[in-house]
């Protein structure tokens, strides 16, 4: 290994070194030899000498330091590589003395005969057969064992509890279940527990509605901590097999195509007591899946935000609150997150009382991009029975990343109900059907929205633009497309009809079926003083996406519309905010000789579940602050509109109404009519003016009278 010193690029002797060097090369070889040959042998005892080790060589060589030190690294790589080239050489040796091994088991295979018949051996497609009944019976083995083991699971948890709860509430478990129904999981435990009075606040007013709660809630304590946890990662088990188990769990639908659950099987595998022990209780369970244009973790962002899920599904959760915050969670994936939290849920028609949970929710990244979120129900109220007739099983969504911004929904929704008070004719087949609060209606619901959302940050001009032309700037259409979702959302939080009102002088308020309610509204965004709210919902025999049409239809407009007075109406201005012609936001113009400065601003949209039409009467001023882009939050808005859905029941037929309103009634549509106005601001109730709430019953009775005789239903009753 003959080379010159300092070969590495650190420098190359001194001057005299050099100059001898180009006088004579011979010289300068013999020279170096000897150098090498004793470099050669220190090498072998240390390739790696320190700097006392390569100032000792240099002065005994004659050599600059720097050139020992870039000698030994030259070394040691030429070493190194001498070693890999070995290497390399000894595993393609094995490599191909491994092919040979397998052609030749290859083709001693292709002359295997079966020992027991003397015939060919197995083909692919048999294979694969056997392989796949062997799969199945594994599964049903590890099920099996999962039951066999989660029976001894609960032996084990139920001694652990009952040490907690004894504990915690200060007498033995004997005493506790002499007096509790049995109790089956952690869960029923912990709702035992959360029975308890203790320590806590008033929740304050929640989102979509101008009335607050009225009973009082409780922290968890760090004491039951520990047992939410834990009850928190049971629920996620659970979740997780509901999710990726079909059959026998669950049974497919042939009218929708979801999934309910199949009953025995479920409750072999997770046995639990019942929450509700009244004859009146049901359990409502369902599966169903969606793709949606929305990353999964800006997904998990915004279900774990009581704001954002509001926003979410504004057609169903009309308030929301998180409570307290037990585990934040990872701050990139949010992977452990835990929370108590508050919402309330309603179908959108004051016919129905909306159903109120108090529940934990838990997230877990249990893969690679893919997100699993818990919602369990919790009772943290002070008093002694809980103030919901409604209790959440393990439920709640997985959501996968997929390519390209797309996310895949998986959603289970699984509750207790205790129908105390019988449901409403109307949406008895709708409420127990699964549809009103079914898996569907969740995932239907999240893709329209992340359409949406998805419509609101493209940069696509809208379209039908009459003297408006400001509103093709991108921040004027999303400003515009804010105002109106808050005005959805307003109006959806006003059917609960909270605070309703009894006005006996007002006979026909009741004959009618007309629900009225007042309350006093003082919050941003909102008119300030006495606001009558009138809703009704009727049947009508016609499918939803005809009435659907007729509603949203520009044309038509003046068949319903009475404050049109019989005008035509013009569109000045859409944004769309989905794929589906009927899911935009309008400016409207109508003709109404006294109001010359007044436009509407109304939104449309339409799913499977479906269908909404709310619009806001407003003044030039104030929606060209949306359209110029500029802060709308403040921008007073009093929504009205209609809700549209199906009946619930088959689609066998329909009925012709004007030659028999007592025909069956099969495959219809529902319709929710609502409005609201301003009355002058009294000091109290008591000083409301009663003609302000008959000018209302007035307007809607009209209205729905008109809707009947344009869709040619004025037979019914």
């Amino acid at each position: 290994m003959d080379f010159p010193i300092g070969s590495g690029g650190g420098g190359s002797g001194d001057e005299q070194e050099q100059s001898n060097a180009r006088k004579g090369k011979r010289s300068y070889h013999r020279h170096t030899s000897h150098q090498i040959q004793q470099l050669e042998a220190f090498f072998k005892e240390c390739p790696h000498p320190d700097d006392n080790q390569r100032r000792q060589l240099s002065r005994d060589l004659g050599l600059e330091s720097k050139q020992i030190k870039f000698w030994f690294q030259n070394k040691r790589t030429q070493t190194k590589a001498q070693h890999e080239r070995a290497d390399n050489s000894t595993l393609r040796s094995e490599n191909d003395k491994i092919q040979c091994e397998n052609l030749a088991i290859r083709e001693a295979l292709k002359n295997v005969i079966c020992p027991s018949c003397g015939g060919p051996p197995f083909g692919e497609e048999e294979r694969q057969r056997s392989l796949q009944k062997l799969q199945i019976e594994n599964a049903q083995l590890k099920e099996e064992a999962c039951f066999n083991c989660r029976k001894i699971g609960n032996v084990l948890q139920h001694e652990k509890v009952s040490c907690l709860l004894a504990k915690y509430i200060g007498k033995p478990i004997s005493q506790i279940e002499s007096s509790t129904p049995m109790l089956g999981s952690s869960m029923d435990v912990l709702a035992a527990i959360s029975r308890n009075q203790g320590p806590g606040a008033a929740l304050d007013q929640g989102h979509g509605s101008s009335s607050p709660l009225t009973y009082q809630f409780k922290n968890i304590s760090d004491m039951e901590k520990p047992l939410v946890l834990e009850t928190a990662a049971s629920a996620m088990d659970e979740l997780i097999r509901l999710m990726r188990i079909n059959e026998p769990l669950w049974i497919k639908s042939p009218a929708d195509g979801g999934f309910v659950l199949h009953r025995d099987s479920y409750d072999k595998i997770f046995p639990r007591a019942n929450h509700f022990t009244n004859s009146t209780a049901r359990v409502e369970a369902s599966k169903d899946s969606e793709i949606v244009t929305m990353k999964a973790m800006h997904l998990v962002e915004k279900i774990l935000n009581s704001d954002k899920w509001i926003d979410l599904f504004p057609t169903i959760v009309t308030k929301a609150k998180t409570i307290q915050v037990l585990e934040p969670g990872m701050l990139a994936s949010r992977s452990g997150s835990v929370q108590l939290m508050y919402e309330q849920m309603h179908i959108l028609s004051p016919l129905v009382p909306p159903r109120e949970f108090f529940f934990i929710r838990h997230c877990q990244q249990i893969e690679l991009g893919v997100w699993l979120i818990v919602d369990f129900s919790y009772d943290c109220s002070k008093e002694k029975t809980s103030p919901s007739r409604s209790w959440k099983l393990p439920s709640g969504c997985m959501i996968q990343d997929m390519p390209n911004g797309y996310s895949k929904v998986t959603w289970v929704e699984h509750v207790e109900v205790d129908d105390k008070t019988q449901t409403h004719r109307l949406y008895r087949d709708l409420i127990c059907g699964n549809i009103a609060y079914g898996a569907a209606r969740w995932v239907v619901t999240l893709k329209r929205m992340c359409e949406r959302y998805t419509y609101s940050i493209d940069d696509i001009a809208p379209t039908g633009i009459g003297g408006l032309g400001v509103l093709n700037l991108p921040e004027g259409k999303r400003s515009i497309m804010k105002l109106s979702h808050r005005m959805v959302k307003n109006f959806c939080g006003m059917l609960s009809m909270t605070g309703k009102l009894d006005f006996p002088q007002l006979s026909e308020v009741n004959n009618s079926g007309v629900r009225v309610s007042v309350r006093k509204s003082s919050e941003p965004g909102q008119p300030s003083g006495m606001i009558v709210s009138a809703a009704t919902s009727l049947w009508l025999p016609l499918p939803p996406h005809h009435v659907f049409s007729f509603f949203r239809e520009e044309k038509t407009r003046v068949q319903w519309d009475v404050l049109s007075n019989g005008n035509p109406v013009h569109e000045i201005a859409r944004i769309a905010s989905g794929a589906h012609p009927g899911n935009c936001v309008s400016v409207i113009r109508p003709y109404i000789p006294t109001e010359n400065n007044m436009l509407m601003l109304q939104e449309t949209c339409t799913d499977t579940t479906g269908s909404l039409v709310v619009y806001a009467p407003m003044d030039i001023p104030a929606i060209n602050i949306a359209m110029n882009g500029e802060d709308s939050s403040e921008v007073p808005i009093l929504p009205s509109g209609f809700i549209i859905s199906g009946d619930g029941r088959p689609e066998t037929g329909t009925i012709d109404a004007s030659t028999s309103a007592n025909a069956v009634r099969s495959g219809g549509s529902l319709l929710t009519v609502a409005f609201q106005i301003l009355v002058s601001s009294p000091s109290s109730l008591k000083q409301l003016n009663v003609e302000s709430v008959a000018t209302v019953n007035t307007l809607i009775s009209s209205t729905v009278q008109r809707i009947k005789t344009s869709l040619n239903c004025s037979g019914l009753d």
